[in-house]
């Protein structure tokens, strides 16, 4: 039985790359199973053009790529390029990469008139009302744009930065800052007289629950949160 043969493609900053793959498997790691780029790649060479036998200019591989490692190219191509794909496994990607767009909306966007975050349930109805594409080969940042626009005629919806200023007993100072400094970013570290630690931090404006909860649980209910403010 001869091995299934399908081409991945990838572009950027000008250039064209094609590898060549088992297709099953290359969506089968595109949907996050772990499997090793060896078995996936049927060749150990990038190409231009994989039909005509074209090579990828190792000149081009570095301004793309910063390497010619071919395992480290195919592990970018099949993660964020062009995958071949049956209809059932577009379809799949499309509600993968719908669920990403969803939980980014939800994260970054506010409802402008109560400047409060937007559930996912709204978003999601929003999406399916406005009939929005969604293509499964872009990045969410890519597509957001366009899809905002689509569903601001639908749901009142506008990207928020809120501002929050955090208090963490001494005690808790050490794993609360390393944790809160993953949520967004710091804009101000101070501390109090009484040794606690001051920081004023920027988040997504959906993700002010978020901080909320995670301040609490790293500071057993002990640490405080203030929303100073909430931008578009």
């Amino acid at each position: 039985m001869s091995k299934k043969v399908g081409i991945a493609k990838y572009d950027a900053m000008g250039e064209h790359f094609e590898i060549l793959v088992n297709p099953d498997l290359a969506f089968e790691y595109r949907m996050g199973k772990q499997i090793s780029i060896d078995k996936i790649l049927i060749s150990d060479t990038v190409y231009k053009d994989a039909k005509k036998g074209l090579r990828a200019s190792e000149q081009a591989l570095l301004k793309v790529f910063k390497t010619t490692d071919v395992r480290k190219i195919a592990e970018i191509i099949l993660k964020y390029g062009e995958i071949p794909i049956t209809t059932e496994q577009r379809r799949k990607l499309i509600e993968q990469k719908k669920k990403q767009i969803i939980e980014w909306i939800s994260r970054n966007c506010i409802d402008p008139r109560t400047k409060t975050p937007i559930p996912p349930q709204r978003v999601e109805n929003a999406l399916e009302q406005a009939n929005v594409g969604i293509d499964p080969f872009k990045s969410v940042e890519e597509q957001i744009p366009e899809i905002l626009k689509a569903i601001q005629k639908i749901l009142p919806i506008k990207v928020a930065i809120a501002n929050i200023e955090i208090k963490i007993p001494p005690q808790y100072v050490h794993k609360a800052r390393s944790t809160i400094a993953k949520l967004g970013k710091i804009l101000k570290e101070s501390y109090d007289r009484d040794g606690n630690l001051i920081l004023q931090i920027e988040v997504p404006a959906g993700m002010q629950e978020v901080v909320i909860s995670k301040v609490n649980e790293v500071t057993r209910g002990e640490g405080e949160v203030k929303i100073l403010g909430v931008s578009t």
